[in-house]
C-alpha cells in the first residue's frame, strides 16, 4: 500500500534568483535559461514515443534512475513544481531546484492591484449560455479588464481577434456597451456568433422596452471571417473594422479608412502566431492604442526563419532572444506547454495511468520500428488510443470494486491465474488470450485480492493492456496484427525501463 509522505523540502521556500524589472535583468534570465538547457537538448528535443527506441535512459545519471525507479508516484508528480525529497542524491536535488529557480513564477496576480477600480461582474444566464465554468470565469475577468483598458485610452472600437463563438465580443457589447468587431478564420464560428448575438439581443431589447422605453436597441458585434496571416492583414482589418457591416472574406482588405480611429485589440486564447501578430500590430499601427491578449498553444509558434528577411516567425520575437540564436523545435515547445500544476494535482491512480500510457506508446514505437519500419518515416499518428483505454479501465475498476464488495470468492482469482500463466508462457493460443485482452485488470482491481497476488500478476496485467493498446494502434494504421510472441518480446524488452525514470 502506498502511503503519502509529506515533502521535506519545498522549492516554494527558495527565493527567486531572477527578475524582469529591467531589460538587462531580463536578458540575464534568458541567458541563464539557455545555458542551463543546452546540455540537455538531447532530452528536450526528444519525443516520449522514442524513449525506448532511442534508449534515452542511458543518458541519465544511473544514481538518479536508481533513486527515482522506486520513488512513490505522488513524489514524481511533484517534481515539475520543484518539490524534492531529503533522501534524494544531492546532484538530483540541485538539478530540480536550479530548474525551479529559472522558471517563471506562476502565482496568480491580484487583479485589483494591476487594474485599480476594475469591477468583475458575474455573467447572467443569457450571456453565459453555452459556457462551461472555466470559460465563464475567463470571459468575466477578461471582459472587465478589456473594458477598463478601452475606457482609459478612449477607444471607439474593440477588435476581438480569434473570436471563436463570440463569447468575449458579446459580453463587451451587451454588458459593457462597447462597439466590437469579432474576427475569426472559421466561417462557421462567424455564423454561430451572429445567431447567438441575435438571441441575446432579443433578450436585452425586451428588457430595454420594459425598463427604459424610448431607449435604442443595442447593436450586435460585427463579424469578419478572415484568416489573419500577417501583421499587414491585421492592420488593414483593424483600420477598416469600425466602418463595415458583417462580412465574410472582405474584399476591402488593404483599404484604409480616411478618418482617424482609436482601437483596442483583444484576444482570449489567441493561438500560436496570432498572439505575436497582435503584439506587432500594436507596435506598428498607430490607431491601436492598447492590446490585451491571453495567448495559448505556444507549441504552435512558427520557428526556423531567423535568417529570412521580412519573415513573420512567431519565435523568437525579441532582439535579446534572437541574438542568443536559440532554436527550440517542436518537441521542446510541446514540452514547454505541459502544466506543472496539472501533474501536481493528479491523484496516484491517474498519475500512474498517465505514465503507463506513455510507456505503452513508446513500446508501440518499438513494434513499428521492428516489424513495420517502412511506416516510421511518415511519422504515424494513432490518435488518442490512451483515452479510450482509460475509459475502459475505469469501467472495469468500478465493476471490480463492486465484485470485491459482493463476494470474496469471485472469479477474479481464476482470471489472475490465467493472466500470470499467459505472461510466463506467451505461446498460448490467440483464442485464449483474446478473451482476456479486453478485460485486463488494473492495479486497483488486483489489489482487492491481496498484495502478494497483486505483485505476482501486475506485470501480466500491464502486458495485456499493452497488447490491447498495440493491437488498437495497428488497426488504426491499417496494419496487420502480430503474433502473441512478438508483442510479448517487445514488452519484455521495454518493461524494465520505466518511462517515469526519465
Amino acid at each position: 500500500m502506498f502511503v503519502k509522505k509529506k515533502p521535506k523540502i519545498k522549492m516554494e521556500d527558495c527565493n527567486q534568483k531572477y527578475s524582469c524589472r529591467t531589460a538587462k535583468e531580463t536578458l540575464e534570465w534568458i541567458n541563464a535559461i539557455l545555458n542551463f538547457i543546452k546540455p540537455y537538448a538531447f532530452l528536450t528535443n526528444a519525443h516520449v514515443t522514442n524513449f525506448f527506441t532511442h534508449k534515452l535512459w542511458q543518458s541519465i545519471d544511473p544514481v538518479w534512475l536508481h533513486c527515482l525507479r522506486n520513488e512513490p508516484v505522488q513524489n514524481l508528480l511533484l517534481i515539475p513544481c520543484g518539490i524534492i525529497q531529503e533522501h534524494w542524491p544531492a546532484s538530483l536535488k540541485e538539478f530540480v531546484l536550479d530548474l525551479k529557480s529559472l522558471a517563471f513564477p506562476r502565482e496568480q496576480a491580484h487583479i485589483n492591484k494591476l487594474f485599480p477600480g476594475v469591477n468583475v461582474v458575474s455573467l447572467n444566464t443569457v450571456l453565459a449560455q453555452g459556457m462551461n465554468f472555466k470559460k465563464k470565469h475567463e470571459v468575466e475577468v477578461l471582459s472587465a479588464v478589456v473594458s477598463s483598458v478601452a475606457n482609459s485610452v478612449g477607444a471607439q472600437t474593440i477588435v476581438d481577434v480569434g473570436a471563436g463563438q463570440g463569447y468575449l465580443a458579446q459580453v463587451l457589447t451587451f454588458q459593457y456597451q462597447h462597439s466590437v468587431v469579432a474576427i475569426d478564420a472559421c466561417s462557421h464560428h462567424g455564423t454561430v456568433t451572429e445567431k447567438r448575438a441575435e438571441r441575446i439581443k432579443k433578450h436585452y431589447a425586451a428588457q430595454m422596452r420594459k425598463n427604459y422605453p424610448g431607449i435604442g436597441i443595442p447593436n450586435v458585434p460585427k463579424t469578419i471571417t478572415c484568416r489573419v496571416m500577417s501583421t499587414d492583414m491585421l492592420k488593414a482589418l483593424t483600420s477598416m473594422s469600425p466602418h463595415i457591416d458583417n462580412v465574410e472574406r472582405p474584399g476591402l482588405i488593404g483599404q484604409v479608412a480616411d478618418d482617424k480611429t482609436s482601437l483596442v485589440i483583444a484576444g482570449l486564447h489567441a493561438c500560436g502566431d496570432l498572439s505575436v501578430t497582435m503584439l506587432k500590430t500594436f507596435l506598428e499601427c498607430k490607431d491601436v492604442k492598447a492590446v490585451v491578449s491571453i495567448g495559448c498553444c505556444y507549441n504552435m509558434l512558427s520557428e526556423g526563419c531567423l535568417d529570412i528577411a521580412g519573415s513573420q516567425c512567431g519565435f523568437p520575437v525579441s532582439c535579446g532572444v534572437k541574438s542568443a540564436g536559440i532554436s527550440l523545435g517542436k518537441s521542446s515547445r510541446d514540452l514547454a506547454c505541459q502544466s506543472a500544476e496539472r501533474w501536481r494535482s493528479l491523484k496516484q491512480d491517474a498519475g500512474l495511468h498517465n505514465f503507463e500510457l506513455h510507456a505503452f506508446r513508446a513500446a508501440f514505437q518499438m513494434v513499428l520500428c521492428k516489424f513495420y519500419p517502412e511506416i516510421i518515416t511518415s511519422s504515424p499518428s494513432i490518435g488518442r488510443q490512451g483515452k479510450a483505454l482509460r475509459r475502459q479501465q475505469q469501467r472495469r475498476i468500478l465493476q471490480s470494486s463492486i465484485n470485491c464488495k459482493e463476494s470474496k470468492h469471485s472469479s477474479v482469482p481464476e482470471t489472475i491465474s490465467h493472466m500470470h500463466e499467459l505472461y510466463l508462457n506467451p505461446h498460448m493460443s490467440e483464442s485464449k488470450t483474446d478473451d482476456f485482452s479486453g478485460s485486463a485488470l488494473h492495479s486497483h482491481e488486483l489489489s482487492c485480492n491481496g498484495g502478494t497476488r497483486y505483485n505476482e500478476t501486475a506485470a501480466a496485467s500491464k502486458y495485456l493492456l499493452f497488447k490491447k493498446f498495440a493491437q488498437s494502434g495497428l488497426s488504426r494504421l491499417g496494419l496487420k496484427s502480430l503474433q502473441e510472441t512478438h508483442f510479448h518480446e517487445i514488452w519484455k524488452e521495454a518493461e524494465p525501463f520505466a518511462v517515469w525514470s526519465l
